[in-house]
């Protein structure tokens, strides 16, 4: 079985490899190919990546090529994992809208629509081509932010893709470290869009536990996912660390102005990580890869490729299609739902009743996207104006303007229809 990762020099690779390790006497990928267009980066990541599967004494062949057909040949699977001009652009995103007193954020707001304009048709050309190279049973799932607008794209386009965040593996596990339990145990009722999403439920084999963590050890659920026991207390459910851009963006701006741009931290990461790759002598995946964002990315994505793949029927966390699952949204919006994989693809479980107040904000973000991916396919200022008043952490037509001036112009380059 052969595995390809589109953007395999990308500094999270070593997570995925590390991801197949632990997972290899379940599920056996023969070949896993690297495939970049940067050619220094990509030895760099291959090489070490050769490495610690020798360290690891296990018979995966990594390839490396900057050639897509011969990345996807006889590929089950393709995961997706690229950043369209690099660490430089999400700088950018981080940066420009502070000129208009709004957040900056790679994946949230005017910076995640900016990236989102980047971002969809290159994935598209890539899915179009993997489709016509592996033929249209290859899997494609997608981890390129914002993960949402881009699955969403996806399927529009009819291919057979997932999307995936590591946000619920996440929860997953800091659930399970707080009720003492194995993470295999927990099965979320995870609720909204890809950075926006709330644990409704938690269930320990069947049971929900959450009700009682509220009663009981509000102050732990507090101290663990930062945010104060009376927020917790209001929402009677967890919400994920991308709310507070929404519910505390006037803080979040202020942080901002005086704290450094996280790409720019980022970037520091990775060019220490590069040089830690390079060195002969390190066989593991270092501990600074932990800094560098995507924690778990390499169990959710192997686990979620598993299951596709040998047809499982267990329960994870992904981006698919609505499909009535929150009946307040068209069915073919994008939702993060707890869905059963199998080979057929993701099937959303039921959900129920959400509370109202996560309704409304859900719907608005989930217009916003609908929005955002017509700007990416079909260009155009009006189009960008249009998807930003829509946006509820913007909505206003002076910011709108604003704001989608700053972004053409920092993005010119990436636009063919802005030129």
């Amino acid at each position: 079985m052969k595995l390809t990762v589109v953007g395999g020099g990308s500094t999270y690779t070593p997570e995925l490899i590390d991801g197949l390790l632990q997972m290899s006497d379940s599920f056996t990928i023969d070949e896993i190919a690297l495939m970049d267009t940067d050619e220094e980066r990509l030895e760099v990541v291959s090489t070490f990546a050769r490495r610690m599967v020798a360290a690891a004494g296990r018979a995966t062949v990594i390839t490396a090529t900057d050639d897509l057909a011969r990345a996807v040949d006889g590929a089950s699977g393709v995961l997706i994992q690229l950043r369209v001009g690099g660490q430089s652009t999400r700088l950018s995103d981080e940066t420009f809208p502070h000129g208009c007193g709004c957040i900056g954020q790679e994946t949230t707001g005017a910076g995640g629509f900016a990236k989102a304009l980047r971002t969809v048709p290159v994935v598209l050309d890539i899915a179009d081509r993997v489709r016509a190279l592996a033929g249209d049973r290859t899997w494609i799932v997608d981890f390129t932010n914002p993960v949402g607008i881009v699955t969403r794209g996806l399927l529009e386009a009819g291919h057979r893709a997932v999307g995936l965040c590591n946000v619920a593996i996440n929860f997953e596990r800091n659930f399970a470290g707080i009720l003492d339990v194995a993470p295999e145990r927990i099965q979320l009722q995870h609720v909204g869009l890809n950075h926006l999403s709330w644990e409704t439920a938690v269930l320990v084999d069947g049971v929900d536990q959450l009700p009682r963590l509220l009663d009981e050890r509000i102050d732990d659920l507090a101290r663990v996912f930062r945010i104060t026991p009376e927020h917790l207390r209001i929402q009677q459910a967890v919400p994920s660390y991308y709310l507070h851009y929404y519910y505390a963006h006037d803080e979040v701006f202020r942080q901002q102005q005086v704290e450094p741009a996280r790409a720019e931290v980022v970037m520091g990461v990775e060019r220490e990580l590069l040089d830690l790759y390079r060195d002969d002598t390190v066989t593991t995946k270092p501990q600074q890869l932990q800094e560098r964002g995507g924690r778990y990315y390499s169990l959710a994505a192997i686990q979620l490729v598993a299951s596709l793949l040998r047809d499982s029927g267990d329960v994870q966390v992904v981006n698919v299609r609505n499909n009535g699952t929150l009946p307040f949204l068209p069915d073919d919006a994008v939702i993060e739902a707890a869905s059963r994989i199998g080979a057929d693809g993701p099937v959303p479980l039921p959900i129920g009743r959400v509370d109202r107040s996560m309704e409304g904000l859900i719907a608005h973000v989930s217009a916003y996207e609908e929005l955002a991916l017509e700007a990416a396919l079909h260009g155009g200022r009006d189009r960008v104006v249009k998807a930003m008043l829509a946006h509820p952490l913007i909505g206003q037509y002076e910011l709108a303007e604003g704001l989608a001036d700053r972004l053409i112009a920092e993005n010119a380059r990436f636009l063919p229809w802005a030129k």
